[in-house]
């Protein structure tokens, strides 16, 4: 696909910013002001002289190497192909026929490597990003799209993005804290076991998420037998699975990674104690994660990110993506393809490129997502229309048990 206009950047060179900048400044004086203005006023009244540019840039910031690549090169791609649409369909703003650029930079999955990006980002001049993955990276790169007055679109779902109080932060799903009632209301209620252990790898997300999750069960009048942290290296299981049976632990609620559970189920079996059912997050919502069905009871995982097929009109978005990518989508690929389709009408209602104004019109947006339906925000930045669905491990494939946006 050649249509869009896709420009992927790395870390870059101090020199090539100096010069950039002396270039810039150099065509800044007085002179130049008065020659753009002389042709402004000539050509008003022919055409007009629009302030809408003819290249609008639009931010991807992802991880794009490491462990979490195909995730973020999914989000990416939504980016790119919803882009090679709008641009193939004649996108105007303000009546202006424009272009649609993609900026995309590597941020890694590390929270200092996204303040870099989220900086460089800035600097080239996007109208809005779409990022990060990472609830973490997202966080520290928020306030320096704030203080540009740059709106963030991001799938990451710890609260504390929307809780910053900035004006352009806005989440695409639902946060964690539907999907911990999602976990504790579901092991609670359809799970039923005399004692529960809730694990987390001792990161914001996880521990977060299981806290919550804990608290649930505990309200549903369940009993946590055993609640513990751990890093998100720990692959060693073998005391944990000895005091698991040793409480009877009937259910076991996790936000662990997927090769951590693996290595518990493996502990588990060594002492032929397997008649357990794990539910976990959506780290453990992986095709790695279907090695271990069939070794315990049931294997179960929440998530926010609906998969793409559960929507009336996804299978044309994922005919459209393979024909576009030569291969499926990885994760959340359709819920930026829908974000970039209602930045886009934000574009247009604003009548502008000015993220600000950009910022403003999504807050009272209600867009029209090609995939999942409509795209909505309160007044934090919250998905009004989030919702958080469990998945059962059947016959080597996940599959949509129930979802909610309630809990």
């Amino acid at each position: 696909m050649a249509t869009g206009r896709w420009v992927t950047v790395g870390q870059g060179s101090a020199a090539r910013r100096k010069r950039s900048g002396r270039e810039a400044a150099a065509g800044r004086g007085p002179a130049r002001r008065a020659l753009l203005a002389g042709a402004c006023i000539a050509a008003l009244g022919l055409t007009g002289c629009s302030r809408v540019p003819d290249t609008i840039k639009i931010g991807v910031a992802q991880p794009l190497s490491g462990p979490l690549a195909a995730l973020g090169q999914d989000m990416l791609n939504g980016v790119r192909l919803a882009v090679d649409e709008l641009n193939q369909s004649g996108f105007k703003v303000d009546g202006k026929r424009v272009t649609l650029e993609v900026v995309a930079q590597d941020d890694r999955a590390d929270a200092a490597t996204g303040k870099t990006v989220a900086q460089q980002l800035v600097e080239s001049g996007v109208v809005a990003v779409i990022g990060h993955l990472n609830s973490g990276v997202s966080i520290e790169a928020a306030p320096i799209y704030a203080a540009q007055g740059i709106p963030q679109l991001a799938i990451s779902t710890h609260p504390r993005f929307t809780e910053l109080g900035l004006p352009g932060t806005f989440r695409l799903v639902a946060n964690d804290n539907l999907q911990s009632r999602a976990m504790g209301s579901f092991a609670a209620t359809q799970l039923a076991a005399n004692a529960y252990a809730v694990l987390d790898d001792g990161t914001p997300y996880g521990k977060g998420l299981a806290d919550g999750a804990a608290q649930q069960i505990e309200a549903e009048k369940r009993r946590v037998a055993v609640r513990q942290s751990f890093d998100d290296q720990t692959t060693d299981f073998k005391a944990l699975a000895a005091r698991l049976q040793q409480e009877r632990v009937g259910v076991i609620v996790s936000t662990l990674n997927d090769f951590q559970v693996l290595a518990l189920i493996d502990a588990l079996a060594q002492l032929n104690y397997t008649g357990v059912s794990i539910l976990g997050g959506d780290t453990i919502k992986t095709t790695d994660m279907l090695k271990g069905d069939r070794k315990v009871a049931a294997i179960y995982a929440t998530s926010p990110v609906l998969e793409a097929r559960e929507f009336v009109t996804g299978r044309q978005f994922l005919d459209r993506y393979d024909r576009a990518f030569k291969k499926a989508p990885a994760y959340g690929g359709h819920y930026s393809y829908d974000a970039t389709y209602v930045l886009s009408a934000a574009l247009q209602q604003a009548k502008s490129a000015d993220p600000k104004a950009i910022a403003k019109v999504l807050h009272g947006i209600n867009g029209y997502a090609p995939v999942t339906g409509t795209m909505k925000w309160d007044e934090k930045g919250e998905q009004r229309y989030g919702a958080v669905g469990v998945y059962g491990m059947r016959a080597g494939q996940w599959e949509l048990r129930m979802r909610s946006d309630r809990w």
